[in-house]
């Protein structure tokens, strides 16, 4: 939570005068002169640091440098990519898929099969999710300098292969956690149907490129990976 709640922070003080030219994210307390930005930088530091250090010391060095290696990545690799490349959004699914890693490790002490299935599981949810907020905030974005979509003649292209290429992989992926010890028929078959849905609204987006289609096909994404995730846990028999 430290570590997370350092990153925003951080975030939110680098890109203080790009948020504020965006609807979405102009009334943040930094972007909208609330807080003074010093202030924010040192606050955002002190969390990070605490929340490895508290990691380090009452957990597990693994997951202390898993946190800190989070951190890094998210705010001097994804974070200044995001005004060069449209690729920024493979780098910022990087730290955005490390937390399961980061738990597994805390709990275990070692990153096992299963820790990276999750990983792997979060790390191409990602891309659709993405998409979606990219495609419906894609003025915001433009305005801002954000390359997360780039120039119009190649949006389409880009938003279609990086939502449906991303979910297509999904559907074995997100059926590994079955055969992870006794392998779960209900677990295939729940996981299935999930994906296949969420594949579904993918698809409608890539077709319709709406605002309503992208809305859609981010609902399916909030529901999807909760829904997997307590399929994971239920009693196998």
């Amino acid at each position: 939570m430290l570590v997370a709640s350092g990153a925003g922070s951080l975030n939110q003080y680098i890109e203080r005068h790009f948020d504020a030219q965006m609807r979405r994210t102009a009334r943040r307390p930094l972007a909208a002169g609330r807080l003074n930005p010093s202030a924010v930088l040192w606050f955002g530091v002190a969390l990070s640091a605490a929340g490895s250090i508290c990691l380090a010391v009452a957990v597990n060095g693994l997951a202390s440098l898993l946190a800190i290696i989070t951190l890094l990545s998210y705010l001097f690799f994804y974070t200044p990519l995001k005004r060069k490349t449209p690729l920024c959004t493979v780098v910022g699914a990087v730290p955005g898929a490390m937390p399961p890693l980061i738990g597994w490790a805390a709990a275990s002490g070692k990153l096992t099969f299963e820790a990276w299935t999750l990983f792997a599981v979060i790390f191409l949810w990602q891309f659709p999710h993405f998409m979606a907020i990219a495609w419906m905030y894609r003025d915001d974005y433009d305005r801002a300098g954000y390359l997360v979509l780039p120039h119009p003649h190649a949006r389409t292209r880009l938003a279609t292969l990086q939502t449906l290429l991303p979910l297509l992989v999904l559907v074995p992926v997100g059926l590994l956690p079955a055969f992870a010890g006794q392998p779960s028929m209900f677990y295939c078959i729940g996981a299935l149907i999930l994906s296949l849905g969420f594949f579904y609204y993918g698809v409608q987006f890539a077709l319709l490129k709406s605002n309503s289609a992208a809305r859609w096909l981010l609902a399916a994404s909030i529901i999807y990976l909760p829904s997997l995730f307590v399929l994971m846990i239920l009693p196998r028999g």
